[in-house]
C-alpha cells in the first residue's frame, strides 16, 4: 500500500455517485452502488470478471445511461447534461481503455497529436510536438514517438494508452484493466507508471482491476465489487479482513505473496 502522504490531498468529492442501478435487459448489473471519490486519489475498484466494473466507469462518464441514480462528476449531474456539455466534461476525463485504441495506421506521434489538434485547434505545431515529447518522456517513450503501434510491445502499447489520455491535461483518469494481458514484471511497471502520473499530474483516478497487485500498490483506497454493490471499502488490509469468507475466496484465486 502507497504511504499516507500519498493519499487523498483533500476531502473535496470530485465524483458521487448515489443509489445507481444500472440493468441490460433483465440482467441487473449495478444495484444500488453509492461511492465518492475524493480529489487527488486514486480508487480502485476491484472484482471478478463480469462484476459490473467496467459498467460502473462507463456510466460516470456517461457512455451508459443509468435506469436509476444520480452520477455527479466535477459537481455535473452527468445523466442530465445536454451533448455538447458533457462533451465538454469528457475533455476533463481520461478514459484508459484496455485495449489501448491505438489508430495502426498512424505513427506513435499521429496517434498523440490527433486527439490534441481535434481538441485544442487554437495551439501551433510547436505546441503540439512540445506537448507530444513531455507525454512520451512522462511515459518512458520518448524514443518511440516515430514508431507504428504494430512494432510496440504489449507494455508499451499501455503506457502509449496513458500518454494519449494524458496529452488533454484531464483532472480525472478512469483506468479499465490496465494490466489485463501483461507479464509480471511489465504489470509492476505500468502500476509504478499509474502511481508517477497520480503525483506529476495530481489526477484523480478510478481503476477497474481484478488484478490484486495492481490494486494493492496503486490503491489509496479500494472497494470490492460483488453482486452488484460493493460488499467492502476500505485500505486493502481492511478490504481483506479474511474473516469475510467472500473476500478470502477471491485472495485465495488470486493469492499475492
Amino acid at each position: 500500500m502507497k504511504n499516507e502522504n500519498q493519499q487523498a490531498e483533500s476531502r473535496e468529492i470530485v465524483i458521487s455517485v448515489r443509489n445507481l442501478n444500472v440493468s441490460f435487459g433483465d440482467l441487473s448489473v449495478l444495484k444500488g452502488i453509492n461511492l465518492d471519490v475524493y480529489k487527488g486519489e486514486n480508487f480502485v475498484v476491484l472484482g471478478r470478471s463480469g462484476s459490473g466494473k467496467s459498467v460502473l466507469i462507463k456510466t460516470i462518464a456517461g457512455l451508459i445511461k443509468p435506469d436509476e441514480g444520480i452520477v455527479n462528476v466535477l459537481g455535473l449531474e452527468v445523466d442530465k447534461l445536454p451533448v455538447n456539455e458533457l462533451q465538454k466534461l469528457r475533455l476533463r476525463l481520461g478514459f484508459i481503455f484496455q485495449s489501448s485504441a491505438l489508430y495502426d495506421s498512424m505513427t506513435i506521434r499521429e496517434n498523440l497529436e490527433f486527439s490534441l489538434i481535434r481538441n485544442f485547434k487554437h495551439m501551433t505545431t510547436k505546441e503540439v510536438l512540445r506537448a507530444v515529447e513531455e507525454v512520451l518522456d512522462a511515459v518512458g517513450l520518448r524514443e518511440k514517438i516515430n514508431v507504428m503501434p504494430a512494432d510496440l510491445s504489449g507494455g508499451q502499447i499501455k503506457r502509449i494508452g496513458i500518454a494519449r489520455t494524458l496529452i488533454l491535461r484531464p483532472e480525472i483518469l478512469l483506468y479499465d484493466e490496465p494490466t489485463a494481458g501483461l507479464d509480471p514484471i511489465t504489470c509492476t511497471e505500468i502500476n509504478q507508471l499509474i502511481n508517477e502520473v497520480q503525483g506529476k499530474y495530481n489526477t484523480t483516478s478510478i481503476i477497474i482491476t481484478h488484478d490484486l497487485t495492481c490494486a494493492k500498490t496503486t490503491g489509496n483506497r479500494i472497494a470490492m465489487l460483488q453482486d452488484g454493490n460493493f460488499i467492502r471499502l476500505g485500505s486493502f488490509a481492511e478490504v481483506f479482513d479474511q474473516s469475510d469468507s467472500r473476500v478470502k475466496d477471491f485472495y485465495d484465486y488470486n493469492f499475492i505473496q
